[in-house]
């Protein structure tokens, strides 16, 4: 029994409600086997009129776990420090709280990192993004001034661990506090040389979003803009289902359900070449992407003309280019998709002519 894709036609705002009522129904009627999946293709878009995102400054040996443009969801892990390993066999001799404070010129080619003790008190004014001036004072006795002309780029919490060393030198070390295992690292005990002291600190996204990757000299930068949905097809869901009078009665009668995309009467199914598009935009198909090499662009194409898609949700499809934007190096390409000409916006390098 072979299940075919076919269209329905419902109130824009209402897809997801009826998607739902239709899996309710094939629940309760024990249809599993005559309705399969039932999608609703979005796009993510970066949410231009939400407040600015967030923002992860981390050192140029963190791991990462994401790259630029890459879907996060709140919870997931981005990165990570490196851990904290004994240098030299020693005792740990002291362990105090202190504030790192980190200055990058605005140039973003130097940055000055202070270790400021808590008793010292940090200036109340010192915080992410603060521009300051060379002598400016950093703490409120005055001890710690601002060496250079720049903007505050970290401020966190952190446990200084002094180790006396079997040579009679010492070692310092710097933990997160979110790090810091008061049962391990206390003073007076004994670390040997290659013992873990600290797990390095791992970064966690606070919200959804889409991730964009800045790499400077002196550090790195997470940033997750906000993002939303947008439905592609703003009215209609797609159903892979088995077709028959029952079936048909089934959806059919699902409330705020309009009807199938039909032709005479009777539902039309969807081409092979029109459910893999569907599919991969919806995500539940995977394609290859075509990397996006930045070349000085001569364009071959004009404004009319007709071209295949050899990459991406849409490929193999073909279509007529309405418009060509030469800074960005797209193509907009209208796409017959059962029956209804689509705008799609392609890189040159997703498109190819014909003949």
């Amino acid at each position: 029994m072979k299940k075919k894709w076919y269209i329905i036609q419902t109130y824009s705002g209402l897809e997801y409600s009826v998607k739902e009522a239709i899996e309710a129904k094939v629940k309760a009627m024990g249809m599993e086997h005559f309705i399969g999946r039932i999608v609703i293709p979005e796009e993510t878009i970066v949410d231009t009129t939400s407040e600015s995102g967030e923002k992860y400054v981390l050192s140029p040996s963190a791991r990462l776990h994401v790259s630029t443009g890459y879907e996060v969801k709140k919870g997931d892990l981005l990165a990570e420090e490196p851990s904290v390993y004994v240098k030299r066999n020693g005792v740990i001799r002291d362990v105090k709280n202190v504030r790192k404070i980190v200055i990058e010129t605005i140039d973003k080619k130097y940055t000055k990192t202070y270790y400021i003790p808590e008793s010292a008190k940090v200036e109340a004014g010192i915080k992410l993004g603060t521009r300051l001036r060379q002598g400016m004072p950093l703490s409120k006795n005055q001890e710690y001034i601002c060496e250079l002309d720049g903007r505050v780029v970290i401020n966190e919490r952190m446990k200084r661990v002094l180790v006396d060393t079997e040579d009679g030198d010492q070692d310092v070390y710097y933990i997160p506090l979110e790090s810091f295992d008061k049962e391990k690292i206390k003073k007076g005990e004994k670390v040997k040389q290659g013992q873990l002291l600290a797990d390095g600190k791992k970064f966690y996204a606070n919200s959804s979003g889409l991730v964009e990757l800045v790499e400077y000299s002196m550090r790195k930068e997470i940033r997750i803009m906000k993002t939303k949905k947008r439905r592609l097809f703003p009215g209609y869901i797609f159903i892979e289902m088995f077709m028959n009078e029952e079936t048909w009665n089934l959806v059919r009668t699902v409330p705020n359900v309009i009807n199938f995309v039909s032709s005479g009467g009777q539902p039309i199914p969807l081409k092979p070449l029109e459910v893999r598009a569907v599919l991969r935009q919806a995500g539940i198909e995977e394609y290859e992407k075509v990397g996006r090499k930045a070349v000085k662009l001569e364009i071959g194409y004009n404004v009319g003309e007709i071209v295949r898609i050899k990459s991406g949700p849409f490929e193999d499809f073909v279509g007529t280019i309405s418009e060509i934007n030469l800074e960005r190096q797209e193509l907009k390409v209208m796409v017959s998709i059962f029956g209804r000409e689509t705008p799609i916006v392609l890189h040159v390098s997703e498109v190819e002519k014909i003949g």
